[in-house]
């Protein structure tokens, strides 16, 4: 099979008309922007085939038939998928070349088969099973009508064995099933649905393709989501929900509309507005911004004004810039996410907001000085390390510029210790996680890393293994910990990041905006946490005795230096017992030594 590469798979969709195509089979007619015509696949007469030139898809409203134009061939003519993508090229005067063949299939092709498989079976619960009633009561609580879930493809997960057995009989292999993360295999090597009682919004990739689902819990139950887990064909930090819909009309209005989450993207859908994406319930990742900058130039973020929100927003715009996005951030009002607001007021409500987005380096300064973190040296202190940031992740010479004089501005601070600023620190892009295989290994002749001269660092460390571990315990150091306490710079960055992330984020997600060397960082804990979990570690008591130990370290630190202590230890008889207690603890730090160990 001769493999088509994707940007020229991408130009022929966008080439094909899909109207043309489809209405040598059935008469269309035009109803507003769509097409309406009989159903090609299960022979209708009436109008409930829907053509949809600026998506670039169909669907019909009685068989729930979708798709896009490689679809409707290989569904209508019985053509394989490089034939029918040969086909469309035909059509429209595209030239496909020769080179590049490989023997035999897509290896891949198994599984998008059966994603694609489940996907409709999902489809098919939600709207005919009884068991489905609390998911269809749910989507009309959220005025989200059953015919415009089918169209966008929504389902439900059944609880029980139903999936597994209904796939069994459609001739799916429970390999298959397993690799492309729809079933899992639990400790006791028995095997079930990965989805069990949720609604379900299936992601695709840019090809269309469904690849993977995001499942809403109903009623109580963690996680609130649950995603499909890495597979050959879903790469969750590589997938944006609806891109693969919305690209056409990004490209035409010039900017991507981003919001938060599925329900966000239905609601501005379903209210004409196209050109919007969400990522999968995490931090905006490298990868999907760089998807993002493919299409448009410029990024609207549109985010919840809470303070998770806005955290969220910060860390998204400084991913774009990175990418040398153009980025704004639009405020919501308080309260109001984009779902509610435009379920009460349509696209109208929608509108001025957009319209009054500000650049995200000047929204952070109308938030501080909201704040009044100008008014004073410390809060103007403070206020910079919250806008350097920004300035450093502009990759656009231009915008770092323009955001260096902006900041120099505000602040006071002249423009040469801004640079200064920047270039002791610069930007760097965030490396490839290396393969095991890639790991440089120490010889035994070789020198050892060099550790930390940091007194305690070990201790730190086991403080943040223990906190990686489970939420429960971040909750418990939130209370009773301060980022200052973390001498090492990295444990500081990362302990900061966990503390201020909101309660739902994964260690992973909470420390998404870090800099490589705090990410190496949490990758090792990560580690040494699930070791120390295997080896049935007493995880309170690792966590007390670190906690002590670092409240011991700093009580030391606040004595006065070892000859002093010495001199005042000949003089005893003259200090107060508080000060006797004091040199006591100073000493017995002493004796320990400092712990030069710093790897988790």
């Amino acid at each position: 099979m001769s493999m088509i590469p994707d940007d020229l798979i991408e130009q022929i969709r966008d080439s094909a008309d899909l109207v043309e195509l489809i209405g040598e089979a059935v008469p269309l007619k035009r109803q507003g922007s769509d097409w309406r015509g009989p159903c090609p696949f299960h022979g209708g007469t009436h109008r409930n085939f829907a053509v949809i030139p600026k998506k670039g898809m169909y669907y019909c409203y009685v068989c729930h038939a979708a798709g896009d134009v490689f679809t409707y061939l290989m569904k209508r003519q019985g053509l394989d998928y490089p034939t029918a993508v040969r086909e469309v090229a035909r059509r429209a005067g595209i030239v496909v070349p020769e080179g590049g063949r490989r023997e035999g299939p897509d290896p891949r092709e198994p599984l998008f088969t059966a994603v694609s498989v489940a996907q409709e079976w999902f489809a098919a619960r939600l709207r005919e099973d009884a068991e489905a009633d609390p998911a269809r009561s749910y989507l009309s609580s959220r005025d989200i009508p059953l015919e415009a879930a089918g169209e966008h493809g929504l389902g439900y997960a059944p609880r029980g064995n139903q999936f597994r057995d209904a796939m069994k009989q459609l001739g799916i292999e429970e390999r298959i099933l397993l690799e492309a993360g729809l079933l899992h295999q639990r400790e006791d090597k028995s095997v079930g649905a990965r989805f069990r009682g949720r609604l379900l919004f299936p992601i695709h990739d840019l090809r269309g393709r469904v690849v993977g689902f995001s499942g809403r819990v109903l009623g109580s139950g963690e996680p609130k989501y649950l995603n499909s887990p890495e597979s050959p064909i879903f790469h969750k930090g590589s997938l944006l929900y609806h891109l693969h819909a919305a690209k056409h009309a990004i490209r035409k209005e010039e900017f991507v509309l981003l919001v938060e989450g599925q329900f966000d993207v239905l609601r501005l859908v379903l209210a004409g507005i196209d050109h919007v994406v969400a990522p999968l319930g995490t931090a905006l990742t490298p990868d999907q911004a760089a998807l993002l900058r493919r299409f448009a130039p410029l990024a609207i973020l549109l985010y919840d004004n809470d303070s998770a929100g806005l955290k969220a927003t910060f860390r998204a715009a400084d991913e774009c810039l990175r990418h040398k996005l153009r980025v704004k951030v639009a405020t919501l009002p308080d309260g109001e996410d984009p779902d509610s607001l435009v379920r009460k007021g349509g696209a109208d409500a929608l509108a001025p907001i957009l319209r009054d987005a500000i650049d995200a380096l000047d929204r952070k300064i109308q938030l501080l000085e909201r704040k009044g973190w100008f008014a004073s040296l410390e809060h103007r202190r403070e206020a910079l390390d919250r806008l350097l940031p920004t300035a450093r992740a502009a990759a656009d010479p231009i915008a770092r510029d323009l955001y260096l004089a902006r900041i120099a501005e505000v602040t006071g601070v002249t423009r040469q210790v801004l640079e200064h600023e920047l270039a002791a620190r610069p930007e760097r892009p965030l490396p490839a996680a290396p393969r095991p295989e890639d790991r440089p290994r120490r010889t035994a002749d070789a020198p050892a890393p060099a550790r930390s001269r940091v007194p305690g660092a070990a201790l730190e460390a086991q403080l943040l293994a223990v906190i990686v571990a489970a939420p429960s315990w971040l909750a418990r150091a939130r209370g009773e910990l301060a980022p200052e306490q973390f001498q090492v710079p990295a444990y500081r960055e990362l302990f900061q990041a966990l503390r201020d992330g909101s309660e739902s984020e994964s260690p992973g997600e909470a420390a998404a905006g870090l800099s490589p060397r705090a990410r190496e960082v949490l990758q090792r804990l990560l580690e040494r946490a699930a070791r120390e979990a295997a080896a049935g570690l007493d995880l309170d008591e690792q966590y007390a005795a670190a906690l002590e130990g670092l409240r011991a370290r700093d009580v030391a630190q606040s004595l006065p230096p070892v000859g002093e202590i010495d001199a005042r230890q000949r003089h005893l008889s003259q200090l107060s017992p508080q000060e006797r207690q004091k040199l006591v603890i100073r000493k017995a730090a002493r004796r320990a030594g400092p712990d030069h160990s710093p790897h988790p």
